[in-house]
C-alpha cells in the first residue's frame, strides 16, 4: 500500500516522503538527507519485519538501540520491545499556573535549589518511598494499587520492589528535566520530563533478551528487533509488565508535579494551577488503521489524535511547545516527542566547551557544568524546524520559553 502525500495536509516542504528501499510502507516527516545513514538503515530493518503493517518517521528521528528514536511502528499481531525503548512510559507533564513572569524574582537560583531539595535527581532516590505518598491521598491510592500488582511482574525484578518504590517522584538523569517556563503571554507553566526509572529499563531488557532467543526471531536483520507474537504467553507477559511500567512512569511524574507545585506555592502562596497536559512518548497502544487492528509502538513519538493535547520539548535552552493533535491518520495519529538529538552525547562532549554551554543557556537558571555538557542545546536539532515539519500533524497551542531548568 502506498500513501501519497496530500499537498493540502503537508505544507512543510512536500512532507511526508516515502523512505526508499523500505519493505513496508514507511512515511517520513523528514527528508532522507536530513537523517543519519545508520538511522535510515535501522528504519529499513524495522520495515522488513514480516509483521509490520507500516512505519511512520517523525522529524526528530535519530539512531536508537534496535529501533529508531522518533519512529512509530504498527504491527499485526506482534510487538517488538525495542520499538518501545527501555525507558517504558517516558513522557511529559505540564501545568499552567496563575503566575506571570512579572511575579517572579530576578534571581531564580533559590527556587531551583528548593526544587532540587525535594525532587531527587540523577541516581539519587528517596529514603524509602516518596514522602509525598503519605500526604497526598490520591497519589497514595494509585501507588498502593500499582504496587499490589508488583508480584505479578517478571520474576527477574522480584527483588526490585523497594528500589522501585524509592524512585517514585525522582527525576533521573540524561535528558530528563524539571522546568519553569513562560508562554508568549507571560503566563508561567511548570513542566517535567521523566520515565519509569530503573525498573522500566530492567523490565524492558529482560523481555528483549527473552525475545531474542525465540525461534521465529533467529533470522532477523537485527536481533535487537526481536518480537513477541500474539497469543503466546511471552507476549502476554511482556504487555502485562509494560502496561504496569507505563502506569509507574505516569505515577512518577504525578508525584514530581505535586512536589513541584508545593515548592512554587510555598514561594508564591496564592498560586493556582490549571488542568494538566500529560503524554507518554515511549509506549504501546492498540489502535485500528486501514481497517486493521494493530499494535502501535511509539518510541520518541506522541499520540496526536484529533484534539489530543501534547507536549514537544526542545532542549535546556530552547523552550518547548504545547500542541493539539490534528488526527492525521497517515501518521498513525502521531507527532514528534521533542527536537531530537543531532549528535551523540560523546560527540557533544567532544565538540562543545563549557563556554559554549554558558552562551547557549544565557537567561536560563540551570546547571552550566561538565555534567550536563552533553545536554547542550547545540546537540539537538532545531526545534522550530521540527515543529514546522509536522504542521499537518499538530497545531501549536503555546510556545514556552525556558526560565529555569533542573537536570539530573
Amino acid at each position: 500500500m502506498t500513501i501519497a502525500p496530500d499537498p493540502e495536509m503537508s505544507p512543510a516542504a512536500g512532507l511526508p516522503v516515502e523512505l526508499r528501499g523500505a519493505t513496508a510502507p514507511t512515511l517520513m516527516w523528514a527528508h532522507e538527507h536530513e537523517v543519519e545513514p545508520a538511522a535510515l538503515n535501522q528504519l529499513r530493518n524495522i520495515a522488513a519485519l514480516p509483521w509490520v503493517h507500516g512505519v511512520r518517521v517523525m522529524p526528530d528521528v535519530h539512531l536508537g538501540k534496535g529501533a529508531t528514536v522518533g519512529s512509530v511502528v504498527a504491527m499485526r499481531q506482534a510487538v517488538s520491545p525495542a520499538a518501545v525503548g527501555v525507558d517504558i512510559g517516558c513522557g511529559m507533564h505540564a501545568v499552567k499556573t496563575s503566575l506571570t513572569v512579572e511575579d517572579l524574582p530576578d534571581d531564580l537560583g533559590p527556587l531551583r535549589s528548593a526544587i532540587e531539595a525535594v525532587i531527587p535527581t540523577g541516581f539519587t532516590a528517596h529514603d524509602g518511598s516518596a514522602p509525598v505518598l503519605s500526604t497526598d491521598r490520591a497519589l497514595s491510592r494509585t501507588f498502593d494499587g500499582l504496587f499490589a500488582r508488583f508480584g505479578g511482574l517478571h520474576a527477574g525484578v522480584a527483588d526490585r520492589e523497594g528500589r522501585a518504590a524509592a524512585q517514585v517522584g525522582t527525576l533521573g538523569g540524561g535528558n530528563h528535566f524539571v522546568e519553569l517556563t513562560a508562554d508568549d503571554h507571560g503566563d508561567v507553566w511548570l513542566m517535567l520530563h521523566s520515565g519509569s526509572r530503573n525498573i522500566g529499563k530492567e523490565i524492558a531488557e529482560r523481555h528483549i533478551n527473552t525475545a531474542k532467543g525465540m525461534e521465529h526471531n533467529l533470522g532477523l536483520p537485527d536481533r535487537d528487533l526481536a518480537v513477541f507474537l500474539d497469543g503466546t504467553p511471552e507476549m502476554a507477559a511482556y504487555l502485562r509488565d509494560l502496561y504496569w511500567a507505563q502506569e509507574y512512569a505516569m505515577l512518577n511524574r504525578e508525584a514530581m508535579m505535586v512536589l513541584f507545585q508545593r515548592v512554587v506555592r510555598e514561594a508564591f502562596p496564592h498560586t493556582t494551577f490549571a488542568d494538566a497536559v500529560r503524554c507518554h512518548h515511549n509506549y504501546v497502544s492498540q489502535e485500528t488503521y486501514d481497517g486493521v487492528d494493530l499494535v502501535v509502538t511509539r518510541k520518541g513519538a506522541i499520540f496526536a489524535g484529533a484534539g489530543a493535547m501534547g507536549l514537544i520539548p526542545g532542549s535546556m535552552g530552547t523552550g518547548s511547545y504545547v500542541v493539539r493533535g490534528l488526527g492525521n491518520t497517515a501518521s498513525f495519529c502521531s507527532a514528534s516527542h521533542g527536537a531530537g538529538r543531532r549528535m551523540s552525547r560523546t560527540a557533544a562532549k567532544r565538540h562543545f566547551t563549557l563556554d559554549d554551554l554558558e552562551a547557549q543557556t544565557v537567561g536560563v537558571e540551570c546547571r552550566k557544568d561538565a555534567g550536563v555538557l552533553d545536554e547542550i542545546p547545540g546537540a539537538y536539532k532545531d526545534l522550530e524546524g521540527v515543529i514546522a515539519a509536522q504542521s499537518d500533524l499538530v497545531e501549536v497551542v503555546a510556545r514556552l520559553t525556558t526560565l529555569l531548568c533542573v537536570k539530573g
